[in-house]
């Protein structure tokens, strides 16, 4: 179960989860702790890399997780988005972690699983490149090996290892009219002018030679177990402070974390209740064309942090006498961002303001989804110029490299050539 971020799960006593030999028994027969390592870059942290972490911490006991530095993620992939420190901070939220290691090398080896007293490494289904063409990890040296390498679960929700500054170009910049595709480009009205963006967001994905099996079309299909799967199923207890908040976290990212964090802290034994505004009611209030993500996908990016008791699904904007009086709300939270009226104008914190119960919360992180947004399209911009002034050099080289070979040809040759 999970309770106000502390996870405990059952273990498949037959075996059934697929989980490595050393961690399938019973908890009292085991002689030791499992330790499981994950690593990545964990840039734009979604719910496909919270349900990694939860598939991997179901196969032991203690799950820690290698993040990357922004330089190692620079050299092999892009810029990211979040700075390290903000990646550090998003990873330790999610309430299936016990440690992460900052800084992590970029290539796990077995050294690495030592030093960290690690019985195994739990690896997605994708991949990835060094800057020097090769295999990111020597995934087939250390099954084969030392057969501590575990492939996790795969399947269309499982976490794809993408810079963000592509990720973000795939997944928030979406169509006219919200069609949920992710992992896919599409247009964005900032960029609707820019011809060269709309060209490569029409030509993404086609053809043999631009796919890559780890990057790609993933369409993420909501189902009740997986929500399940992430849920505590936790009532609150006699004694529990229950907190209420609501809005659209939308990509989900640190300024979310902080504020949450905050709200937790508001209390000894805290139950936080987040009401998440259907998509039709953010696009109300938000206009543009969020939300980014849909209420499925951040209903499972909510449930994933640490700070979060139980998510009200398509909650009412207003925050009214029945849902305080249905969930017995203590306490209603709301940050340093704007509070946009109901349809009919009125203060959806009326209520809550009239009972005395309404707190208005500083987390010190002014960072909002309109600024993840912008750092995407500024990243964006940076990346492609990055490729293509490595493509112009690579061509120079070429040319250079074509005219030695003309003059160093035999001047009959040569004549025979042209």
């Amino acid at each position: 179960m999970i309770k106000n971020g502390h996870f405990s799960e059952q273990r498949d006593e037959a075996g059934g989860s697929g989980k490595p030999a050393a961690s399938g028994c019973n908890p009292e027969k085991r002689k030791r702790i499992v330790r499981l390592w994950c690593d990545g870059c964990y840039d734009m942290v979604h719910y496909g890399h919270s349900n990694q972490l939860r598939q991997a911490k179901a196969m032991g006991d203690h799950l820690i997780v290698g993040v990357h530095t922004d330089a190692e993620i620079s050299k092999h992939k892009g810029p990211p988005v979040f700075t390290q420190e903000e990646r550090y901070k998003m990873v330790r939220a999610i309430k299936w972690v016990d440690e992460i290691v900052e800084g992590a090398p970029y290539v796990t080896t077995l050294e690495t699983l030592d030093k960290y007293n690690c019985d195994f490494c739990v690896h997605g289904g994708n991949g990835g490149l060094l800057s020097v063409g090769e295999a990111r990890r020597p995934l087939p040296r250390m099954q084969a090996h030392a057969g501590r390498l575990y492939h996790g679960p795969g399947g269309t929700d499982a976490s794809h290892d993408q810079g963000a500054s592509q990720q973000l170009g795939e997944l928030c910049l979406i169509r006219p009219g919200h069609q949920r595709v992710t992992w896919v480009y599409v247009s964005h009205p900032l960029l609707q002018d820019n011809s060269n963006y709309q060209q490569h967001t029409d030509d993404f994905g086609k053809g043999p030679g631009t796919h890559s099996p780890w990057t790609g079309v993933s369409q993420f299909l909501q189902t009740s177990q997986k929500i399940i799967q992430f849920a505590s199923g936790a009532e609150p207890q006699p004694g529990d402070t229950i907190i209420y908040v609501a809005g659209a976290f939308d990509l989900f990212h640190i300024g979310h974390v902080d504020f949450l964090e905050m709200v937790y802290k508001q209390a000894e034994r805290p139950y936080v209740i987040v009401g998440l505004h259907f998509d039709q009611e953010v696009n109300r209030y938000k206009g543009k064309n969020y939300p980014i993500m849909n209420i499925h996908e951040r209903t499972l990016s909510v449930l994933a942090c640490r700070y979060v008791s139980e998510v009200v699904i398509g909650a009412p904007y207003a925050v009214g006498k029945d849902l305080l009086d249905h969930f017995k709300v203590d306490l209603v939270c709301h940050g340093k961002t704007e509070v946009f009226p109901d349809k009919d104008g009125v203060d959806p914190y009326s209520e809550p303001r009239l009972r005395g119960i309404f707190r208005t919360i500083d987390s010190g992180n002014s960072l909002t989804t309109d600024d993840i947004v912008q750092r995407i399209i500024a990243n964006r911009l940076q990346f492609e110029a990055r490729n293509q002034n490595k493509e112009a050099k690579e061509r120079a080289v070429i040319e250079a490299m074509k005219k030695r070979e003309q003059q160093d040809l035999p001047e009959d040759a040569s004549q025979s050539a042209q």
